[in-house]
């Protein structure tokens, strides 16, 4: 199977059996119908992005129906001591967050550049 982008909002519905977490780069979420799915990011030059942060607890969303599966981004520029934009950094945040019945997750993404990369995080098919 060749991967391919999906929403994050496909996981409503579906039942997690397995995460496993791959350094601070990509996740893999295996769902009880036997489909998985990526989360990661691919590195480039001048660009880094990362997992900054897990709050919540993975094993609460294993064995019961995703209830919740929202993304949101935000992002800025680096601003100079007088406050103007400077052209050579920009910041991307981008948070995923994930319920069931038993609680609440939010997957926490980080990423910097030059402004001229991709600082985005993708979520698709895996194979």
């Amino acid at each position: 199977m060749v991967n391919k982008e999906v929403c994050f909002s496909d996981l409503i519905g579906k039942t997690l059996v397995k995460i496993e977490k791959k350094d601070d780069k990509e996740i893999i979420f295996t769902c009880d119908d036997g489909k998985k799915y990526l989360m990661y990011h691919e590195q480039d030059c001048c660009e880094n992005v990362t997992i900054d942060e897990i709050n919540g607890d993975m094993q609460d969303l294993i064995g019961s129906p995703i209830l919740r599966a929202e993304k949101k981004t935000n992002s800025g520029e680096e601003k100079t001591n007088s406050g103007e934009f400077t052209d050579e950094t920009t910041y991307t945040w981008t948070f995923y967050d994930l319920a069931t019945i038993k609680g609440f997750v939010q997957i926490k993404w980080f990423g910097s550049s030059n402004g001229y990369y991709s600082e985005s995080v993708s979520f698709e098919f895996a194979s």
